[in-house]
């Protein structure tokens, strides 16, 4: 699983050891972070979270919290044009730091999530929906790909739709983004065209990448055109797409998906559940029927045993 951003540990707190020997201030005046314990601190964020070093960290000034024993540290990640914030505690001792995820349940996520013309592969009327946050250049992207299609497609395709939404990792993957845009230059003219768009990167990104970015676009778009061809799209029409190279429609997806606290690829959504990483298949089948069964449809497990 790639992040963009540090992941979040559900429901609940996870603990950092930095060992120090600082004592313990008032709720009220808590104490500033000595250089040392700064380094500490980002040190073990940037490991334990993976973040890559283009990355920078930066850590705000402790503040009073209302969990006993600790201070509320605001740390921010910034990459390139993207920056984020997240809450950490940091014990008043200075010799922990936590990450506590609150989860809000007070909105439908699905509702939150544009889907208006996006390819759809499966059956367009399921009452089952699979959205999944996906980054062309991500080789666990790669690895969930392969498990749906075609295997969890082939079984649940009657029954569920699959729509893919972008999320490239631009600050990681130099030539996500340009992918992303030759896919929806395919999608715009035709479904089909892409999702055997994606197929084929997914299953082909180290031949895709070449030796360098410009590479990488030409093969793209090179592959783009093959699939245009292939599926008699107006050649004119996508050529146009392709050298405008309009990235704000990717860029909208990216926005919706911070603001819905997705920071890693792939992320997936089932009716609302959300899945980050690559799911295995058996695990991926089991949320499935679950979800079916939640919508009063039978699974292909329950039709085989008739």
């Amino acid at each position: 699983m790639f992040k963009r951003n540090p992941g979040s540990f559900v429901i609940f707190l996870f603990f950092i050891m930095i060992a120090a020997g600082c004592k313990a201030q008032s709720p009220s005046t808590p104490s500033g972070l000595t250089p040392e314990i700064s380094h500490r601190v980002q040190t073990e964020i940037r490991s334990r979270y993976n973040v890559p070093p283009q990355i920078a960290i930066s850590l705000g000034a402790p503040v009073a919290s209302e969990m006993s024993g600790y201070d509320k540290l605001v740390v921010t990640f910034k990459g390139g044009d993207h920056t984020s914030t997240h809450d950490f505690l940091i014990s008043k001792d200075r010799k922990t730091l936590a990450h506590l995820e609150t989860i809000d349940i007070s909105q439908d996520f699905m509702s939150k999530i544009d889907v208006k013309g996006r390819p759809v592969r499966g059956n367009p009327n399921a009452k089952v929906t699979i959205i999944n946050y996906d980054d062309f250049q991500c080789p666990f992207c790669s690895r969930m790909h392969t498990t749906l299609f075609p295997g969890v497609l082939q079984q649940y395709s009657d029954r569920v739709k699959f729509v893919y939404k972008d999320y490239p990792l631009i600050e990681i993957h130099p030539w996500a983004m340009h992918a992303a845009v030759d896919a929806n230059c395919l999608g715009d003219q035709n479904g089909d065209a892409y999702w055997e768009f994606a197929d084929y990167v997914h299953a082909n990104q180290k031949a895709i990448a070449g030796s360098n970015r410009a590479e990488a676009f030409i093969n793209l778009d090179k592959l783009a055109a093959d699939q245009g061809m292939k599926h008699h799209l107006e050649s004119a029409k996508l050529q146009a797409c392709i050298q405008k190279s309009d990235e704000s429609s990717v860029r909208a997806s990216i926005a919706e998906a911070d603001k819905l606290g997705v920071d890693s690829t792939p992320t997936l959504f089932v009716n609302g559940e959300r899945l980050s990483g690559a799911v295995p298949e058996e695990q991926m089948r089991a949320i499935l029927d679950r979800a079916l069964a939640d919508a009063g449809e039978k699974t292909p497990t329950a039709d085989a045993k008739k």
